[in-house]
């Protein structure tokens, strides 16, 4: 049966959701708070990463969140304010970041992760598309003994997953990076892992919904929601009212400030990350994170990005320049030769990541409202979950058996 779908948030959650309902027969609109190509989606480092199947939440986190406290510069970064959300969230990230939990979540984040690469290759596969997409695997590059050894155990772990890892010595690596000239004593390779331009995805999906006629109101931000007996009757924003059917909560880090409406709690904090870009020559050809400065950084279409830091501290898109400058400074020190220039550090970016407390994703419906999909909570796999959340939530709206089991992304769910 037809519904008549709205979904507020218009980055890579949404589109693709909205992609999925559209091929399902609905008549769908997207409300999207901005008219510009900006935020995570579009500066994120374009992953799709099955080999990150480690949730944030993970053991040892805490401890090392406090020892960066005090480091402007530091990959992850926890701002401490007398906020009861913040708080409440901070206490269930630290109830979460136990082995247990991390190890039951590990099939789960891989799961959804397969399948995303899959939806992404069958998008790319359809000729509906012109977009950058190239599975060239991941290299976890360390250059130290005691990384190393930490990546190669979760390598193992990995492994056991099923997924094609590889323990490469420097000679390695240079064989498959010839012309980088990175500075490192080795790599975990796995070989799972795609890589993509997220602006020139974003163009193209958005371009193609509205030529097979999704409505976009953009430059919109959702103001109400008028709620009554457990269902939505109207979305109101700066300019209209809506009604619909169903509605997708696909917000990002804004999705708590509506459910709050709703009586329904989700607990998302902003993680702030950073990106650089360079059009000066790399050489770098495949994607490649540096485990001991956290910095990921992908070989794009006309472009080397990146991108790096975890910093929660509310919502805010100010750029500090100390952050920046350690993206870059831990890149140069990877990369012999690499040159990020002033002008590139300038043009930097920032975007906002939707980070649940046991990263994991919310997807689904909540107990407290009929005709409402969550769809947020991300983290740092926005872009690499797009497709497969958007699939899973038009098969919750069409009345069809999930190709997940959604009992681990639950809204209602208990930290």
């Amino acid at each position: 049966m037809s519904k008549t779908v709205v979904i507020i948030g218009g980055g890579i959650i949404g589109v693709c959701t909205a992609y999925y309902l559209k091929k399902a027969g609905h008549h769908v609109t997207i409300i999207d708070k901005s008219n510009r190509p900006e935020g995570a989606s579009y500066v994120n480092a374009g992953y799709i990463t099955p080999s990150h199947f480690i949730s944030l939440a993970a053991p040892g986190i805490i401890t090392k969140g406090i020892k960066w406290m005090f480091d402007a510069s530091s990959p992850f970064y926890v701002k401490p304010r007398l906020d009861s959300d913040f708080l409440k969230w901070s206490w269930a990230f630290k109830k979460a970041a136990t082995a247990k939990k991390v190890e039951q979540a590990i099939p789960v984040i891989k799961d959804i992760n397969l399948l995303s690469r899959h939806l992404y290759e069958t998008l790319k596969a359809s000729n509906d598309f012109d977009f950058h997409y190239q599975r060239k695997g991941l290299l976890m590059c360390y250059k130290t003994d005691r990384a190393g050894e930490a990546e190669w155990r979760i390598g193992k772990r990995g492994i056991e997953e099923g997924l094609g890892v590889k323990h490469l010595s420097q000679e390695d690596v240079n064989l498959m990076e010839p012309l980088a000239n990175l500075d490192i004593k080795g790599a975990v390779y796995y070989d799972s892992d795609a890589h993509m331009t997220p602006n020139s995805f974003m163009l193209e999906m958005t371009k193609y919904l509205k030529a097979i006629g999704v409505t976009f109101f953009n430059d919109e931000t959702v103001k109400d929601i008028v709620f009554s007996n457990g269902v939505i009757t109207k979305v109101i924003t700066n300019k209209q009212e809506l009604t619909a059917d169903e509605v997708v909560l696909a917000a990002g880090t804004w999705s708590p400030l509506l459910t709050k409406k709703l009586g329904l709690k989700i607990p998302i904090q902003a993680g702030k990350g950073y990106s650089i870009n360079t059009e000066n020559v790399t050489n770098i050809t495949i994607p490649a994170i540096l485990c001991e400065a956290k910095v990921a950084v992908t070989p794009m279409d006309g472009f080397t990005r990146f991108a790096g830091t975890m910093e929660i501290g509310g919502i805010n898109n100010t750029i500090n320049p100390l952050r920046v400058a350690a993206i870059a400074n831990a890149s140069a020190s990877y990369y012999k030769g690499l040159i990020i220039s002033n002008e590139d550090k300038a043009k930097a970016n920032v975007g906002l990541r939707p980070c649940s407390p046991d990263g994991l994703p919310y997807i689904g419906k909540s107990s407290k409202c009929k005709n409402l999909t969550v769809a947020t909570g991300h983290a740092m796999m926005g872009w690499s979950l797009g497709p497969a959340t958007g699939l899973l939530v038009s098969e919750i709206i069409s009345d069809k058996k999930p190709s997940l089991n959604l009992q681990p992304f639950h809204p209602d769910r208990v930290f």
